[in-house]
C-alpha cells in the first residue's frame, strides 16, 4: 500500500511538472509567431508609408509632365490609379507574410501533450 501512494505522489508530481513544461513550451512558442506576425504587421505599415512618400516625390513631376499633352485633371487621376496599383502589390505582399505564420496555436506543444498524453495511457495499462 505505501509503494502505491508512492506511486500515485510520484506520478502526480511528474504530471505536474510536465503540464508546467509543456505551459512553457507555449508560451515560447506563441511568443515566437507574434514576432513573424509583428514582421508582417511591420511590412503593412512600410507598405502604407511607401505609397505616401512614393507619392508625394513623384505626384507633382508626373502630373507636370502629363499636363504638357492631357488636362491637368486626367494627369492627376493617372498618377493616382499607378500610386494606388503600388499600394495594393505592397499591401498583399504583407498579407501574405501575416498569413504565413498560420493560426496562433501552439500546434508544436499541442503535438508534445497528445505525445504525453498517449504515453501516460501507455504505461497506465502496463
Amino acid at each position: 500500500m505505501n509503494d502505491t501512494h508512492k506511486l500515485v505522489n510520484d506520478l502526480s508530481e511528474q504530471v505536474s511538472r510536465l503540464v508546467r513544461d509543456e505551459f512553457r513550451l507555449a508560451r515560447m512558442e506563441l511568443a515566437e509567431k507574434g514576432k513573424r506576425a509583428g514582421f508582417g504587421a511591420g511590412l503593412f505599415g512600410a507598405a502604407g508609408m511607401a505609397a505616401f512618400f512614393g507619392g508625394a516625390a513623384l505626384v507633382a513631376a508626373v502630373i507636370l509632365l502629363l499636363a504638357l499633352v492631357l488636362p491637368g485633371w486626367a494627369a492627376a487621376a493617372i498618377v493616382a490609379g499607378a500610386l494606388f496599383l503600388i499600394a495594393a502589390m505592397l499591401g498583399l505582399t504583407g498579407r501574405t507574410q501575416v498569413k504565413r505564420v498560420g493560426p496562433p496555436v501552439p500546434s508544436e506543444t499541442l503535438a508534445s501533450v497528445k505525445a504525453d498524453i498517449d504515453m501516460v495511457k501507455e504505461r497506465a495499462r502496463r
